[in-house]
């Protein structure tokens, strides 16, 4: 049983006890923090280090109430009342259910707490265009909207603080400690120790940011972070631009006949999976450029009684290829969420309970998948990418269409409307982007059709932290990462390439792999393409891929340098759709296709007309490609008698740069980056998107841009076998 519950009774106020500590309350920040603003100095910390940050001006956050009142008898989703409501406002009557509000506004959600509204770029103070419009008993508090310099993400800043307190203080002292500095217990983290969400009374907006970064200086706190909602929407690349002929694409039924092999799983997708096995794409002479899972596969090799979590987006785990390998909860679980089967979603703010337990109640949902108040979001652009003319798409989206006039003034209102429906239907399909992700580690064929994951017998834990439109917050994936070891996992995946450096979760991390000693954690090094991989890539201890495409050199996107460990795959759809990395999709479910006429054709990044199967690239594709090795490996030792440093230290070892080969372009960086210095920008150093410095020292150009090289399955595991065999 789910219900909500008023937010303000999570909270725990008028707390009592003081400790003797010389320190300004923090309700003075506020004016402060103020000051900072109009000097444009804008920063939390990590680790002492400041995190620039910036305004943005055309963008404005709203948080809803929890269980807004609703004028019709009919439940609806509070951005969808807001979008209305602004549409009234501005044009007078109701629109459609998708019309976008009149002068140019647009309302998104993030996750089921927030929305994102977006004015026209040049506006100014959105808040004060929008006024009385947004004074609605729905509507709890507008935030304002952040950004990194020099980049486009979103970073709405919230009340809340996530507060880490030193080891051995006790819950009272925390407490005590929490109410000397004027704030208020939201709620402690789950599945960590001595980390709590606060709020601070009388601080909001920007004032929060030198709220957190005063009370890292308060004896007792480890770190202080703002609960930062970062929107990280999955840019998904299509590969053309206005008015370009698409590339050649897949002739599925050539390349499944022209291949003889005899595998493990005839008959299924395996010969368009060139990650796995590169020759039926790239045959001899050529060399391969996989990660050699075949041969594993065919000494006894995948994955047997290993689990992986996937901690990511939205997990359909009900695809017909990840059905028989999710992961289920055991009886021998002590602590089991209500109603926990197959994982759990931390990006819900519901309460979900126990039947007849009212005390049972706890913030998420025991459901990964895609819910149907999302889906009443998702399928109305994603319709009407296929069901409206050129010209009726233009006219619901005028918004949209304008962005396009300007951008590509000699575009058709053909190329416009074909690039609107491209986008409609690749937000629809990344939303699914956990789904994917586990489709690269663990898919199973069924009845010899589908794909194969690296490692087709290991299980996998689905845990989501991403809301709608790339909603995360760092206690989100604080607790999401704790949760994942306490369910006793062997390998973590973090397809999670551009998150904010957060102190809080690197000193998480830092808890579970020491505690957990056995457990080996896998993030991707980022899409930027820049020298110093992203968070949480480059916190020590985590294993950071980069990705390579078919032809065995660095993809366009794949950051590098600094931090960076191995590569493998990643796919490039931007130089052709076989290109990528075929893994399983989302827009299969019923829902999207409730009302139309199911495509005859395959659109956007699908192989099918359903969306079953997609192909993709990034190193959020890389990671998972190690993951699954790592998972091969495990197998191979079912004592768990290999330690995290021996796994990843193999995993190194059989690593190989023989494969790959630089391109022109990336050896004269090298030669550039070499005399003016790694991680610097023309001799002027930068703060990396990790946070995190890492070794500056002169390397080889094959390690500068691919670590130790490209991941080898088939040797790991050999080489684990070998290992193993010392221990009897």
């Amino acid at each position: 049983m789910k219900r909500l519950l008023p937010w303000s009774l999570l909270t725990v106020g008028c707390l009592v006890g003081l400790i003797d500590l010389v320190r300004y309350p923090l309700d003075r920040t506020v004016a402060m923090a103020q000051t900072a603003a109009d000097e444009g100095d804008l920063y939390y910390t990590f680790y002492d280090q400041r995190i620039p940050l910036v305004e943005r001006t055309n963008q404005i956050a709203v948080e809803f109430s929890p269980n807004p009142s609703l004028t019709r008898g009919e439940q609806e989703p509070a951005y969808l009342r807001l979008q209305r409501d602004l549409q009234a406002a501005t044009q007078g009557t109701r629109g459609g259910l998708h019309d976008q509000p009149a002068a140019g506004v647009e309302v998104r959600p993030l996750g089921n707490r927030y929305a994102l509204i977006e004015l026209p770029e040049g506006t100014r103070s959105p808040a004060a265009r929008l006024g009385p419009q947004l004074e609605q008993p729905y509507i709890a508090a507008t935030l304002p909207v952040l950004s990194r310099p020099e980049a486009e993400d979103s970073i709405v800043v919230t009340p809340e603080i996530v507060v880490s307190f030193e080891p051995n203080t006790t819950e009272g002292q925390a407490r005590s400690l929490i109410a000397q500095y004027n704030l208020e217990l939201i709620r402690p983290l789950r599945f960590t120790e001595g980390r709590y969400l606060v709020r601070g009374r009388n601080i909001a907006g920007e004032a929060v940011l030198d709220a957190a970064n005063q009370l890292t200086a308060v004896p007792g706190i480890q770190s202080a972070t703002p609960n930062f909602v970062q929107s990280l929407p999955y840019r998904v690349a299509v590969p053309d631009v206005l008015g370009a002929e698409p590339a050649a694409e897949i002739d599925l039924q050539q390349v499944l006949s022209g291949s003889a092999e005899t595998t493990p799983y005839p008959g299924s997708l395996l010969p368009l999976q060139w990650h796995l096995n590169s020759q039926p794409l790239r045959p001899r002479p050529y060399r391969r450029t996989d990660i050699r899972a075949v041969e594993a596969w065919e000494q006894g090799h995948s994955g047997e009684e290993v689990v992986v979590a996937v901690i990511d987006s939205l997990i359909q785990w009900d695809h017909p290829d990840l059905a028989n390998t999710v992961y289920t909860l055991p009886a021998t679980v002590e602590d089991p969420l209500p109603g926990e089967v197959s994982g759990w979603d931390f990006s819900n703010t519901d309460l979900t309970c126990a039947k007849g337990d009212p005390d049972s109640c706890t913030l998420g949902d025991p459901d990964t998948r895609i819910s149907n108040a999302e889906l009443d979001f998702v399928r109305p652009y994603f319709q009407n990418s296929f069901v409206l003319s050129d010209a009726a798409l233009l006219a619901a989206y005028p918004r949209r269409d304008q962005n396009l006039q300007d951008r590509y003034p000699n575009a058709t209102a053909e190329q416009r409307a074909d690039a609107l429906r491209r986008t409609f239907q690749s937000y629809a399909s990344s939303q699914f982007h956990g789904t994917w992700t586990a489709g690269v580690i663990a898919a199973q064929p069924q009845n010899g059709q589908g794909i194969v994951g690296v490692a087709p017998e290991a299980e996998f834990l689905p845990v989501r932290v991403f809301g709608l439109g790339g909603e995360i917050t760092p206690a989100a994936l604080i607790e999401a990462v704790g949760y994942a070891a306490a369910r006793e996992v062997d390998v973590i995946n973090l397809s999670l390439g551009s998150l904010l450096p957060n102190w809080g979760l690197t000193d998480q991390m830092f808890a579970v792999l020491d505690r957990h000693p056995d457990l080996v954690i896998v993030a991707s090094a980022g899409n930027d393409s820049l020298d110093g991989v992203g968070f949480p890539a480059a916190i020590p201890g985590v294993i950071a891929v980069g990705a390579t495409n078919l032809e065995g050199n660095r993809t366009a996107y794949s950051s590098y340098g600094a931090g960076l460990d191995l590569v493998a795959p990643g796919g490039e759809v931007a130089r052709r759709l076989r290109e990528g990395i075929l893994t399983t999709g989302g827009t299969w479910v019923e829902g999207f296709w409730t009302g139309i006429a199911r495509p005859e054709e395959p659109w956007g990044l699908a192989l099918d007309p359903i969306g079953q199967y997609v192909s993709v690239q990034g190193t959020s594709f890389s990671a998972p490609a190690v993951s699954g090795v790592l998972a091969l490996m495990k197998g191979q030792d079912p004592d768990r008698q290999l330690s995290r440093e021996q796994l990843t230290t193999i995993l190194q070892e059989t690593a190989s740069y023989a494969p790959l080969t630089l391109t022109q372009a990336d050896a004269n960086q090298y030669r550039v980056q070499a005399e003016v210095g790694f991680g610097t920008t023309l001799a002027i150093p930068t703060v990396r998107p990790s946070g995190i410095e890492g070794e500056l020292d002169p390397i080889s150009p094959e390690a500068y841009y691919y670590g130790r090289g490209l991941v080898n399955a088939t040797a790991a595991v050999e080489a684990v076998a070998m290992a193993v065999e010392k221990f009897r």
